[in-house]
């Protein structure tokens, strides 16, 4: 039978690059960000204030953040020091990069801040300095080659793969994986769990607690905040997405290892009920 490829889907506000936070008072830090995260490319949340910036770690998952660090003040670097809570998510200092500028650099360099990008300097390619580092593009690459240990080898298979681990996480409807492949939601579901291998329910199942596993290793998250950022129902209902996976608790998760969830879910709980 001859499947008649569709035409690809069109992306969600947001869901064509990284979810960045940006906190900065003045206009034009503010104004850059905007220009480099536009709508269909990514995501940009503009923060006044250190609260702000925290809340918003509290309800959705950031890809990035950007600290203006020019003229710090103690907000400044109250929302500076949540990088030490949130590991996961690389910080950039936007600095004029003056001399008078080093004492602020050598500080976020202690907060482990990921790089600095430079006022004026950096103002066209910030979206290139940022997006290759973001979460969701680390996880991305890092889970790709691990379709082969998943027995995912069919074009079908390994593109959708390359789909589910570029969500970062995020919920999968398979209506839109489907037309993102060209292809129905019939024939990508028969075709994904062909010659025994994991059908895609459990597959994105697993890609989701992996990257609740990876959110639950930062100090900032407990167990309730993963499941919010991730958009799961509730914290039960990660766990019980955890146990089919798995075999733990959501709260037992950041112990542990990208390969230790894999092993688990190879052992007997690839499968699942449609």
């Amino acid at each position: 039978m001859t499947v008649t490829p569709r035409a690809p889907a069109p992306l969600a506000a947001g869901e064509g690059g990284p979810t960045v936070a940006a906190y900065a008072i003045r206009e034009r830090p503010r104004d850059v960000a905007k220009h480099a995260f536009p709508r269909r490319r990514g995501r940009i949340i503009l923060c006044r204030t250190a609260a702000e910036l925290s809340s918003t770690f509290a309800r959705t998952l950031v890809d990035a953040v950007v600290v203006d660090v020019t003229a710090a003040t103690d907000d400044t670097w109250k929302a500076a020091t949540l990088a030490s809570d949130f590991p996961c998510t690389p910080f950039f200092a936007w600095s004029h990069l003056r001399a008078a500028d080093a004492p602020a650099l050598a500080r976020c360099a202690a907060l482990d801040f990921a790089d600095v990008v430079g006022e004026t300097i950096d103002d066209g390619v910030l979206r290139e300095l940022i997006a290759p580092l973001a979460f969701t593009a680390r996880f991305a690459a890092a889970l790709e080659p691990a379709h082969a240990e998943l027995g995912l080898e069919s074009p079908v298979q390994r593109r959708a793969w390359r789909w589910i681990v570029g969500r970062g996480g995020r919920p999968v409807r398979t209506d839109l994986l489907a037309r993102a492949l060209g292809i129905t939601r019939e024939h990508l579901s028969r075709s994904f769990a062909t010659a025994g291998a994991p059908n895609l329910k459990r597959i994105i199942d697993l890609v989701r607690v992996i990257a609740a596993a990876e959110l639950s290793k930062s100090p900032g998250y407990d167990a309730a905040d993963v499941a919010r950022v991730l958009e799961y129902a509730s914290p039960s209902h990660l766990t019980s997405t955890a146990q089919r996976v798995c075999g733990t608790r959501s709260a037992s998760l950041a112990r542990l290892r990208t390969g230790d969830i894999i092993e688990r879910f190879r052992q007997g709980r690839a499968r699942s009920r449609g």
